[in-house]
């Protein structure tokens, strides 16, 4: 990188961020693999987690097309994960909707996860956590532009 990059200097910060992004990458099939469910699914279902969504507004989400999107909440309604039920303000229009089971199998998967980056985060003083604040907002913003 440093002869095409002159900026580019080798850091431990850099080759822990490497190291981040690459499990970060890897992370989605294998706890997809675990449970049982496509990459698509797992997606589906942490989407799910935060809101009802159309299938359309799924379809985006997964970057995928209203097909494909279909075929993944048929197969999450048939495993008991999600539901279609008619829009609340539009009848014509249906939302997906995770079922308690649905979110077990997500809390389920990722909890160890979660409880672990909890641990470190609470580690860290009101100080150090600024300077990682920063740091990661700079990481997002330099990866940002590529999208």
């Amino acid at each position: 990188m440093a002869a095409a990059v002159p900026e580019w200097r080798p850091s431990s910060t850099l080759a822990a961020l490497q190291q981040v992004i690459d499990v970060a990458q890897e992370l989605p099939e294998r706890v997809a693999h675990r449970a049982g469910l496509s990459v698509s699914e797992l997606h589906s279902l942490r989407a799910l987690s935060e809101r009802a969504m159309g299938p359309v507004e799924l379809a985006r989400h997964l970057h995928v097309t209203s097909a494909a999107s279909s075929g993944v909440v048929d197969r999450l309604v048939a495993r008991g994960h999600a539901q279609r039920q008619p829009h609340p303000v539009d009848g014509r229009r249906t939302e997906v909707v995770i079922t308690d089971s649905g979110r077990r199998e997500v809390i389920g998967q990722l909890r160890p996860m979660f409880e672990g980056l909890a641990a470190v985060d609470n580690e860290l003083s009101e100080g150090e956590r600024e300077v990682v604040q920063r740091y990661l907002t700079g990481v997002l913003a330099a990866m940002r532009r590529l999208l």
